[in-house]
């Protein structure tokens, strides 16, 4: 039995004692009604004032069994109550500080802002990849629906310094700014970009004017949902095919085909090696789709001649066994 069926079922319980006490000495006294129910708080709860009325012997006796049953049960009552309040509240303790050392523990994690409709989408869609996640929300509601849902959280406000350095921003990866507002938006990015100036930061935007507010308040990345869904949907009816392709390869359900970008470290032993002795479509059976330098410029479908240099970043096609395999040797 649950402890809050149990103390539901405790209540109840009282409450027929309750009824009981006052029925009888309506009955057996011909009291009020208001004179009975006085009498039986009194003597379940042993206050000890004098009795409203005189009490005939088998008042006596109804009240005798109301002191021996009612008391005992009341107090049985209160430490059920008690209990359950201190447990709960001990338990919401327990689990939060169980969820901070999770949270302390991770690293190269991503922080997702805001758990509304499209953070949450953002959120499942980031479930399914290998990397750590932990969401910031100040709604109850919400954070109630983060806790059943079993993503780590930190409950409080984006915008608030102190809540994001319990989600670890000075560790994430990344961070998404998925609040209702711009404004919100803005001042998160703001707050964000002075704790973890390197850290790269893609922000929502509901209005057309707040992107440049967002990329000069430290955004990296700004985007609409509204124009990314308008966009995704043309696409789809111009070229099926290739977006089926897409969401095969960025579907991580699919271990056969993945697309992952993986940086070049300068600790990588296929540096300045060309692709054509670097064995990664004979050892791997990967496609190099494109190699992006630090500069930002993307060198598409590179030839077997083009090399990889320190801190650039490839765009590889394959198996996810295979393409964790070559993150290793270009980021060991």
């Amino acid at each position: 039995m649950t402890k809050t069926r149990h103390l539901a079922i405790s209540i109840a319980l009282s409450f027929l004692i309750l009824v009981t006490g006052t029925t009888g000495y309506m009955i057996i006294e011909d009291w009020r009604f208001l004179d009975a129910l006085y009498m039986t708080i009194i003597t379940i709860s042993t206050v000890g004032y004098r009795e409203v009325n005189q009490v005939g012997d088998i008042g006596r006796l109804f009240t005798i069994f109301l002191v021996v049953i009612g008391v005992g049960f009341t107090f049985y009552v209160m430490a059920a109550v008690v209990q359950f309040m201190v447990e709960g509240r001990v338990r919401i303790i327990m689990g939060r500080r169980r969820l901070d050392k999770k949270i302390n523990r991770i690293k190269n994690h991503y922080i997702v802002c805001g758990y509304g409709r499209i953070g949450r989408v953002l959120c499942r869609n980031l479930q399914r990849t290998p990397y750590d996640l932990v969401v910031v929300e100040k709604n109850p509601d919400l954070v109630r629906v983060m806790d059943e849902d079993g993503f780590l959280y930190v409950a409080g406000d984006a915008a608030d310094e102190a809540n994001l350095l319990k989600a670890g921003i000075g560790r994430a990866k990344g961070l998404v700014a998925a609040l209702a507002t711009d404004t919100d938006n803005v001042f998160l990015v703001l707050s964000a970009r002075q704790l973890a100036p390197e850290l790269y930061i893609v922000a929502r935007a509901s209005q057309e004017g707040a992107k440049k507010k967002l990329h000069a308040a430290g955004a990296n990345s700004v985007e609409s949902p509204y124009e990314m869904g308008a966009a995704s949907m043309a696409q789809r009816i111009i070229r099926p095919t290739v977006t089926n392709f897409l969401d095969l390869a960025f579907a991580h359900s699919r271990k056969d085909i993945q697309m992952e970008e993986i940086p070049v470290s300068q600790k990588s032993d296929l540096t300045n090696i060309p692709l054509k002795d670097s064995g990664i479509r004979q050892d791997y059976n990967l496609i190099i789709i494109a190699i992006k330098k630090p500069d930002g410029t993307m060198l598409f479908n590179p030839s077997f001649e083009a090399a990889f240099r320190p801190d650039d970043t490839v765009i590889a096609v394959g198996e996810e066994e295979n393409l964790q395999k070559l993150e290793k040797i270009l980021n060991p």
